[in-house]
């Protein structure tokens, strides 16, 4: 089952010939979600043939042109090709008077809803969940209310293993009850549920953090992620410029990283001022050894092994 994401913009907030400003999809389980969204984010789901149908989610950390000004030419094409189904954003609550205020100068009537469903920016909170996903939201440190988000995949049942459906002719009850981790019982006798069930592939999880301070009170939540990204915005000599922007350093992304036992951090949201983002990436892998510096287009795919 997949678990994928693609990095349609890799750039801070000037962007350059070869990095457009933030922008992810992260497919899980065939539920596609689309994290923040800078300018130019369509032409790059178009370019990557990612599933325009299929994206009916977005999550907008802030409210900085270069993570959401993409979402007023995403939304226009939405409606020229005839979009049916509700198109839903959690993002800061004043999106709704800018979207309002965009589609009424335009005289623009859409052919779907909008849902803008408000983020807290206080405290971590559970800001959407189905039966196979939960994504959480958390408070970072930056100029504006800003938010990073958790995405996991809820644990699945436990895999009965098939020569024992068929050699013991195993009920749907029984079924059930070994795949919530029961053992079962016949004429008095107990059979293990450790003896005829396997375990279901491990719970994957993903977290985004974006335009922050170092945050190390974020550490507990992101615990243990497959794959973190986390901003880096500047080297650690520009340290100061970091902190005037309210930016996190190469190195302070791959402290966090190291911290919260990430598998896998990758790097992105470079300042235009460092032309290969190489040095990005050297920098981190001196404090986390499995650092990447992301570029536009890349995929990331995580098996559930």
């Amino acid at each position: 089952m997949r678990f994928e994401l693609t990095i349609l913009g890799s750039g801070s907030a000037l962007p350059t010939s070869l990095r457009n400003t933030t922008a992810q999809v992260l497919n899980i389980l065939e539920r596609f979600f689309l994290i923040d969204c800078g300018e130019g984010s369509q032409l790059q789901i178009r370019k990557l043939s990612l599933p325009f149908s299929k994206i009916n989610r977005a999550f907008i950390s802030h409210l900085h042109g270069d993570h959401f000004y993409g979402l007023f030419g995403l939304l226009s094409t939405y409606n020229l090709m005839g979009r049916k189904k509700t198109f839903y954003i959690h993002a800061h609550s004043d999106l709704v008077q800018i979207l309002e205020t965009v589609l009424k100068i335009g005289s623009q009537e859409l052919s779907y809803k909008i849902e803008v469903i408000p983020l807290s920016f206080q405290n971590p909170e559970t800001i959407f969940e189905d039966s196979k996903v939960k994504v959480t939201s958390f408070p970072l440190r930056h100029s504006i209310p800003v938010c990073g988000f958790l995405f996991e995949e809820k644990p699945r049942p436990r895999n009965v293993i098939k020569e024992f459906v068929e050699s013991m002719q195993l009920t749907i009850k029984e079924m059930n009850e070994l795949k919530s981790g029961l053992d079962i019982v016949r004429d008095g006798k107990v059979y293990k549920n450790s003896t005829l069930t396997k375990d279901p592939p491990r719970v994957r999880k993903y977290a985004f953090v974006t335009d922050t301070l170092k945050c190390s009170n974020i550490v507990e939540i992101i615990k243990d992620v497959d794959i973190l990204y986390h901003e880096a915005t500047y080297l650690h000599k520009d340290l100061d410029l970091a902190r005037l922007s309210c930016h996190s350093t190469a190195l302070q992304a791959a402290q966090i990283a190291h911290d919260s036992g990430a598998k896998k951090l990758l790097l992105g949201h470079y300042s235009s001022r460092y032309t290969d983002p190489k040095v990005i990436e050297e920098e981190a892998q001196t404090v986390f050894e499995n650092s990447v510096a992301t570029a536009d287009g890349d995929v990331y795919i995580l098996d559930n092994k």
